[in-house]
């Protein structure tokens, strides 16, 4: 279960929308073109794609953010859109591993696109923050807590992408993988508030053990995670990809 807070990720995750460039270099949206942003969150990066833009997002405080930011932007899930051949490119940063419905997603953003049009986009990849989830999973069975088999994002290889996206149709995709250490300029603390508070509150801990349950995690990720100097980085791994409706 995801729970966003527009505030906390402005303050925390900064580095999300900051490191968006290549994929929407890689999009390279013209001024003509209709593009729908999957994922759009608050709008940040969202403001920088050229064209007629629209955002859709699963989480309400985070769509309210985005129109005050003068996108136009709708409360939908990403595996049922109602789009039908309207957009000429789909583009989605750093948010395709939230949601879960992999099938789903794929089949939507097929049907919402044009013929030739393009889906582009980077989000987290098989082995994403591996060390990071390592140390939530630890802390948290050792407090009690019955963790689940797997953690609920959705971090595919290039080759499962490939799959699925060939499974419903798509044509000439490109995938590949690349570690990219992320600094964490509030620390892991704040990298669990703003990315597991839900996870969190879905296991059942209280709000007000959060802090210590942090603390816990932070202590048991030093050796791995943080340098000499006190400074803290993510271990993401991310999938780039990109992939086309067939003209016919």
């Amino acid at each position: 279960m995801s729970k966003w807070n527009p505030a906390d990720y402005a303050a925390n995750a900064a580095f999300v929308p900051a490191l968006g460039n290549h994929a929407l270099e890689r999009l390279a949206a013209q001024p003509h073109e209709r593009i729908l942003d999957l994922g759009c969150g608050d709008g940040v990066l969202t403001q920088k794609i050229a064209g007629t833009v629209v955002g859709i997002d699963a989480s309400e405080a985070m769509i309210a953010a985005a129109r005050e930011a003068g996108i136009d932007a709708h409360l939908m899930d990403a595996a049922h859109l109602p789009f039908e051949n309207e957009f000429d490119a789909v583009f989605s940063n750093a948010a395709l591993h939230w949601m879960l419905d992999a099938e789903g997603v794929a089949k939507s953003v097929y049907r919402a696109l044009r013929p030739g049009g393009r889906f582009v986009g980077e989000c987290g990849g098989f082995g994403n923050v591996a060390c990071l989830r390592t140390g939530i999973r630890a802390v948290l069975m050792l407090e009690g807590y019955d963790v689940p088999e797997r953690d609920p994002q959705v971090y595919m290889s290039p080759a499962e992408f490939e799959e699925l996206y060939r499974s419903v149709g798509f044509s000439n995709i490109e995938a590949s993988l690349f570690h990219r250490p992320t600094p964490l300029p509030s620390g892991i603390k704040g990298w669990l508030k703003t990315f597991r508070a839900g996870f969190l509150d879905g296991l059942g801990v209280p709000p007000e053990d959060h802090e210590r349950i942090a603390a816990k995690i932070e202590d048991f990720l030093k050796p791995m995670l943080q340098d000499k100097a006190g400074n803290w980085s993510a271990d993401y791994v991310r999938l780039r990809f990109a992939a086309q409706k067939p003209l016919a």
